[in-house]
């Protein structure tokens, strides 16, 4: 009995799974029915805004956040307190990533505090817009400035430089853990209002000196704890309150309106507007919503904007040069996105406006165009005048920023470039092609963004703190959120040059913000769209899939295979079939090389229960090694929404041993639980970035809902060589490409952008 693409759905239509043609004896049956496959995912509780994640599925890597948005929701969530994101006092080897972040963030700070000129706004305000202004204009002492366009002298010209060298950075300083004591008397203040006694470290780490003070006096403040939902801290306070607990205190007004920000932040958005804050707090039974913004602006846990609407209102407007006031959108937002926001708009407008079209190079990079090709020229052109440029394009694209390294850094240019994963830059070496000319070390200048921001990977910095570099090439762009990106332009030269590339078509970033998107949507600087489609069978339906479509493919090699399944139960029985047995033999890929991939980590047919049934299969044990055993697939996250996959090596006291991206790690016994997962089966958002020679997409009946044109495009696009696809959700399928876009996310980077930059119609 087999459900091999050797035997059977050879084919075609994803949107129609294909009868059986196979002339194999012994097949079995596929019949496809509209029964329920069981659940998929865990139930994603929705978040304030109004809309939310690309997918029903946390993404913090192998973390689990349940959270995403509907209209006017407010019920966005976080996975259990257990499986939430880890105390900042417990050590991992992403330690020296998260303190050189910190670093990078203070001195942004710093910048910024040495600007000037207030901004003058809000005198035409009136009604809410103008109270919140004023709320915040109370407690702070002066508006923050808005950087202005300006240009910069124009650099020295470029001249050969040998390979540079890497300066390590000095070693961050340890994050300071909590001390026993603190987490003693935490402890006890939780015990006593019936939390679990585990969340003392975090809560001692959350809430600094005299947390367990704090706690008793605000016992909403639990909630600044990950995994911790509104109606738990409400119990929590009944308990420490008693009849002092009512739903009217304004310590809970306040809590929940930051908690509420904080979830709308895991489901992408940098801020929310107003109204869509206001009606979230109503559901969560505050009974002033908009008093319960204003006090929280008050006390500075929060911040308010007022950003004017480009378009007229309905009925036409005037603006603000006819003695008109123009409309605005008041939007709440936490301050660090704030500061990351206002910081990235800064500095792209830092870039744009600062390289000079001559810079005495010209020669040069005209050379280095008239050497390449197609889409890979006009990118090499756009370089040359321009410090920021965006280009677009599917996997094969890579081969084009690839080209622009190899050849700025042959006429002497300082260039790097930095991807999303390890595996990233395998791509770009396989998508330039055989061996490096002579003399050329493009393979040297590779980095990862996380590596790159650490100090572990890449150039170094100069005596002032930015990236020793001329140019920075970024690929895998549209996983870089606000924070990220802002500490990755801050960390650029004067001068120098910044390629954005990416497949706008992928799932967003797990973190906040859409930096991708609202870049290409701005039209501020050239935009290069490649010209190199993918190729084959798997290319040509991924290439659909991206503008709504989902053909009949031919694939004469069985690139692409249906397999129908009634129920989650046959489909998991049919992903195991086809890992270990189908694909190897009929395919000849083996199991080792194939990645599955399915809609969420809970449910009958989610990650957990596809890699509890492959790991019986492929690598069975007792996991001896806190439900790991040596040879186990795994899915390693040191940072929230970075994923390494890699495989388990042994363990000791140390902590678990990895091969990850061919480096050994050793995880820490504490952050194993919330670090590391099995990793036969991942979700989409684990999987950005990456490529396998073959993936098994699992989509079980009840899936229909979580799905989405960026999710399928996703998915499906990470298979080189050959997809199988077991398909339960009928029509929802076809539907979901051709009708379910990217759901929007709320930021103001367009907004910040708008008066600092020209638009460009390149």
């Amino acid at each position: 009995m087999s459900t091999d693409p050797e035997t059977t759905e050879t084919a075609s239509h994803p949107g129609e799974p294909a009868d059986e043609t196979g002339t194999g004896t012994g097949g079995d049956e596929m019949v496809r029915t509209s029964g329920d496959a069981g659940a998929a995912e865990e139930p994603a509780p929705a978040a304030a805004g109004g809309s939310g994640q690309d997918e029903a599925e946390g993404t913090d890597g192998p973390e689990e956040t349940e959270s995403a948005t509907g209209s006017g929701a407010a019920d966005g969530g976080t996975a259990d307190a257990g499986e939430g994101e880890s105390a900042a006092a417990q050590k991992s080897e992403a330690e020296a990533e998260l303190a050189a972040q910190r670093l990078e963030r203070e001195r942004i700070e710093r910048r910024k505090a040495e600007k000037k000129g207030p901004i003058e706004a809000g005198a035409k305000l009136s009604g809410q817009a103008a109270d919140l202004l004023a709320a915040v204009r109370a407690v702070e002492s002066g508006a923050k400035p808005v950087a202005s366009a300006f240009s910069e002298p124009a650099p020295a010209p470029r001249r050969p430089a040998p390979e540079p060298v890497r300066r390590p950075e000095p070693a961050a300083p340890p994050v300071a853990a909590p001390a026993a004591q603190s987490v003693a008397a935490v402890g006890a203040v939780l015990t006593e209002g019936g939390a679990p006694q585990a969340l003392a470290p975090q809560a001692a780490a959350a809430l600094g000196d005299g947390a367990d003070a704090r706690l008793r006096a605000d016992p909403w403040l639990l909630l600044r704890i990950p995994g911790v939902r509104p109606e738990q801290a409400d119990g929590f306070a009944r308990a420490l309150l008693g009849a002092e607990c009512r739903r009217d205190d304004e310590r809970r007004a306040r809590a929940v309106t930051v908690w509420l920000l904080e979830q709308a932040a895991v489901a992408g958005h940098t801020a929310l507007e107003a109204s869509a804050l206001q009606a979230a707090l109503a559901q969560r039974a505050v009974p002033d919503p908009e008093e319960a913004v204003r006090s929280t602006v008050a006390e500075g846990e929060a911040l308010v904007f007022q950003d004017a609407l480009e378009a007229e209102p309905p009925g036409g407007g005037e603006s603000d040069e006819d003695g008109e006031s123009r409309p605005v959108r008041v939007l709440i937002g936490l301050e660090r996105y704030a500061l990351a926001e206002e910081s990235l708009a800064d500095g792209l407008a830092r870039l744009v406006n600062s390289v000079p079209k001559e810079d005495g190079s010209a020669q040069h990079w005209e050379g280095a165009a008239g050497s390449a090709r197609g889409s890979a020229a006009e990118l090499i052109r756009a370089v040359a005048g321009h410090g920021l440029v965006l280009h677009t394009g599917g996997e094969a694209s890579r081969a084009e920023p690839g080209t622009l390294l190899r050849e700025a850094r042959q006429v002497g240019v300082r260039a790097w470039a930095a991807t999303h994963t390890p595996a990233g830059q395998e791509a770009l070496l396989a998508a330039l092609g055989p061996a490096d000319g002579p003399g050329e070390r493009a393979g040297a200048a590779l980095a990862t963004v996380a590596g790159l921001l650490s100090g572990v990977e890449g150039p170094g910095r100069d005596a002032d703190g930015a990236l020793d570099l001329d140019l920075l090439i970024v690929l895998d762009a549209p996983q870089l959120d606000v924070e990220t990106a802002a500490l990755l332009i801050e960390s650029l030269p004067d001068g120098g040059r910044l390629v954005l590339s990416g497949d706008p078509g992928v799932l967003w970033s797990a973190g906040p913000g859409r930096v991708f998107a609202d870049l290409l949507a701005a039209r501020m600087c050239p935009q290069i769209a490649s010209r190199t489609p993918d190729p084959g069978p798997l290319g040509e339906l991924v290439s659909s899939i991206g503008v709504g479509e989902l053909p009949q493919v031919d694939a004469p090699g069985k690139e692409v295979v249906i397999v129908p399944v009634r129920d989650a139960g046959e489909a998991v029985h049919r992903t195991v079939q086809l890992v270990a047995d189908s694909v190897p033999r009929a395919i000849g890929i083996p199991s080792d090389e194939t990645q599955v991939i399915t809609p969420g980590h809970g449910g009958a047919a989610g990650t957990r229960a596809l890699n509890a049934a492959l790991k019986e299969r492929l690598n069975p044990g007792p996991g001896r090694f806190g439900g790991f055993d040596p040879g186990d697939r795994i899915v390693h996250s040191p940072a929230p929404g970075r994923a390494v996959p890699g495989r388990v090596v042994t363990a000791d006291a140390e902590g678990l041993h990895l091969e990850c991206a061919g480096a050994a790690v050793v995880v820490p016994r504490e952050r194993v639980e919330q670090s590391v997962r099995h990793g036969w089966a991942l979700t989409a958002h684990q999987a950005v970035g990456q490529r396998w020679p073959a993936v098994v997409v699992v989509l079980p009946g009840d899936a229909g809902g979580t799905l989405s044109r960026p999710w399928v495009y996703t998915a499906f696009g990470r298979a080189a060589r050959h997809l199988s696809v077991v398909h339960g959700v009928e029509q929802a399928l076809p539907r979901a490409v051709a009708e379910i876009t990217a759901k929007p996310r709320t930021t103001r980077l367009p907004v910040l952008l708008r008066p600092q930059v020209p638009t460009t119609e390149g």
